[in-house]
């Protein structure tokens, strides 16, 4: 027996509402596992509280793989916690997440297995183009893991997706991380293993619209900065160190405007600088207890000590 087949596959798939996509997106999945992949898998559908027949049909799949197994949340935790229940019930050496809307092609399953079996640890899928991507979600992802990159120190190409493999040693490591507001991806990369990456082009959505919106996308972007990072913090003694300079320019302007009789002919009183300087500071005031808000709010989120997601397990299936 060949040293793969001694080894065991975790596909991880985070569902919700993706009923009119499944069966055609689970019967492409199982062709590719049967037919390319030489070692024993099993495939973690989390249903993530969805509302129409997803769980009914994940569960007349299970009836008829075995090597099926259904994590079905309580309720809609989002995506990021959905495929965090996976990746913490996985038992295989290595876990394989991706989309069940098909855009994330599963005909590159093989190659992912292949660069593990030959030491990889960590493998990412880079999305290198997408049809019918807007132009705001184009530059807006470009923008996002420009900014990412910046504030958390960490090297986050555009293009990045949840189409990637990692090891049972980065799993472990995986489990040990308990935020709430978390991006996977993010965390994977906190974990510093060495990466290696497969570029593709996505598939169009098997049906409907993509569920993320840019006002989710947007808080994705925040919480990931904020829960990553501490440079935020800072931003506001960036500001500080302008408005100063700011305020004595500001000052000696009225100063030598008072002394040369206004050889510019402005006419801007005194009062008129300071309720323009008064403005720029509340606005610098406000913008800092906002950051510190943020703040606030992720220290009472991770405080209140709650569980990451719940499992009914009177709706799962090989979830113990």
């Amino acid at each position: 027996m060949s040293m793969s087949k001694t080894r065991l596959l975790s596909i991880v798939v985070p569902l919700f509402n993706e009923s009119a996509s499944f069966e055609a997106f689970h019967a492409s999945l199982v062709a590719v596992l049967e037919k390319s992949i030489e070692m024993p898998y099993e495939i973690l559908y989390c249903n993530d509280g969805s509302w129409d027949d997803t769980l009914k049909k994940l569960t007349a799949a299970a009836h008829e793989h075995p090597n099926i197994r259904i994590i079905s949340l309580s309720r809609n935790f989002g995506k990021e916690l959905a495929t965090t229940a996976g990746i913490h019930e996985a038992r295989g050496n290595a876990v394989l997440t991706l989309d069940a809307d098909g855009q994330h092609p599963v005909e590159l399953i093989p190659e992912f297995v292949s660069r593990w079996l030959a030491g990889s640890k960590v493998v990412i899928g880079i999305r290198t183009a997408n049809q019918k991507e807007g132009i705001v979600k184009r530059y807006g992802s470009k923008l996002f893991y420009g900014l990412f990159s910046r504030i958390t120190g960490m090297k986050l190409s555009a293009g990045l997706s949840d189409f990637r493999l990692i090891d049972r040693a980065v799993q472990q490591d995986f489990i040990r991380m308990t935020e709430r507001n978390r991006i996977t991806r993010g965390l994977v990369e906190w974990l510093g293993y060495p990466r290696e990456y497969i570029k593709f082009k996505a598939h169009p959505r098997l049906a409907g619209d993509a569920t993320y919106s840019i006002r989710k996308l947007s808080k994705l972007a925040i919480d990931s900065a904020v829960s990553l990072s501490i440079s935020p913090l800072y931003i506001t003694a960036y500001m500080g160190a302008f408005v100063l300079p700011v305020s004595i320019l500001l000052g000696l302007g009225m100063l030598i405007d008072t002394l040369t009789n206004d050889p510019l002919h402005l006419h801007i009183t005194g009062s008129a600088y300071v309720v323009v300087l008064l403005l720029f500071l509340i606005g610098i005031l406000l913008i800092s207890q906002g950051i510190i808000g943020l703040y606030l709010s992720h220290i009472h989120s991770e405080t209140q000590n709650r569980p990451l997601y719940i499992i009914d397990k009177d709706s799962s299936l090989g979830i113990e």
